[in-house]
């Protein structure tokens, strides 16, 4: 099956969740056979056109004005579509699914669109203007999330399907959480953009409280963004800046050092889709305490592979943490099933799903 998969940004400069997520998908595609081209904006320093793992990248300029910059780069995508004749094309969120709207009305080509995230749950004034169009004339519809899956019923009230992301489980094979450090010496993990969405204060402030019942615990948090120095300042503000290091953005792939090296993982966000980095975390056999958001709850079963904590309520946020922490046996217990809970998400699985919704969409 020749696949046009288009999304706004993509790796290696663009390393969220979606953009990895569409990476991953693409290379598994390619493996089982199918053509896959991936469409997507151009980044300075790479080609506009190259293959890599097994599959093509065709990048475009995306002029940076403000509502009407998309319009030359949509025409762009679907003048490509026009080229690559695919059998279907594949919308990674709603922001992106015009091309493929217009593919369908004036080609003739099937479309699907797999709402993510922040699409659905913070669209823009344009994104609103055009969900039911896009929606209502896509030939099938994927939601990330159950959560998600309701909040578009909102807008369309024929079959959603969902299908969560994926995971690539041999790169977690030989992982082994370091435990046993010097004693009462623990680190908690953040991974993630620094930007208010993902609530890194209240994880922050959590930490005083933390940090008062057990001195020798560090917080770790890896990445950046606009609240880097504000996040700063707040913890020396609490007067424990000596026990929060920031690290900044590292390489994807030098995330699993860290959570090599990490007690607890928590994510503390006030929105989310579904987080690829839970799903890491849990292939490392991370405890995790995360917010009840979006679709976490569809993978963070409260007290069995992690906990669900308010969001904002920092209070709470402590309390899980400690509990995980002063726990030996639990803490090893959820990492335990952390590890086979996660093996329902492996990519063989999401593929197998979304080439059924393929074959749907195109009779």
């Amino acid at each position: 099956m020749k696949i046009a998969i288009i999304i706004g940004l993509f790796p290696p400069k663009w390393l969220a969740g979606t953009e990895i997520a569409t990476s991953n998908l693409a290379k598994q595609l390619a493996k089982r056979g199918h053509e896959i081209h991936v469409i997507t904006s151009h980044d300075e320093g790479l080609p506009n056109f190259n293959k890599e793992n097994g599959f093509y990248i065709h990048r475009f300029v995306w002029p940076k004005i403000r509502i009407i910059g998309v319009i030359p780069f949509w025409l762009l995508v679907f003048l490509k579509i026009c080229t690559i004749k695919p059998d279907i094309v594949h919308a990674q969120d709603l922001t992106i699914g015009t091309p493929a709207y217009l593919s369908r009305k004036i080609l003739k080509i099937p479309y699907i669109v797999w709402g993510r995230g922040s699409d659905i749950y913070r669209p823009s004034r344009r994104v609103r203007i055009t969900i039911p169009t896009i929606l209502q004339n896509a030939d099938a519809i994927i939601a990330l999330t159950e959560n998600m899956r309701i909040e578009l019923k909102k807008f369309y009230d024929k079959e959603i399907y969902v299908i969560p992301n994926g995971i690539d489980l041999d790169k977690y094979s030989d992982v082994v959480i370091n435990f046993e450090k010097e004693p009462g010496e623990k680190n908690i993990l953040f991974v993630g953009s620094m930007y208010p969405v993902k609530g890194v204060q209240y994880l922050i402030m959590a930490m005083k409280t933390v940090h008062d019942r057990m001195p020798m615990i560090r917080l770790i948090l890896v990445g950046d963004g606009e609240e880097s120095e504000r996040l700063a300042a707040l913890s020396i503000k609490l007067g424990i800046q000596e026990y929060v290091q920031f690290v900044g953005k590292v390489p994807h792939e030098k995330v699993l050092t860290f959570m090599q090296n990490a007690d607890v993982f928590v994510l503390p966000s006030l929105s989310e889709g579904l987080p690829n980095v839970l799903l890491e975390a849990m292939a490392c056999g991370l405890p995790i305490v995360a917010t009840n958001v979006g679709g976490i709850p569809d993978i963070i079963t409260n007290g069995v592979n992690g906990f669900l904590v308010g969001v904002k309520d920092t209070e709470d946020i402590a309390n899980k943490i400690l509990i995980l922490l002063q726990d030996d046996l639990a803490r090893k217990k959820i990492s335990d099933n952390n590890k086979q809970i996660v093996k329902k998400y492996t990519w063989n699985n999401v593929i197998v799903e979304l080439e059924k919704i393929y074959e749907l969409a195109i009779k």
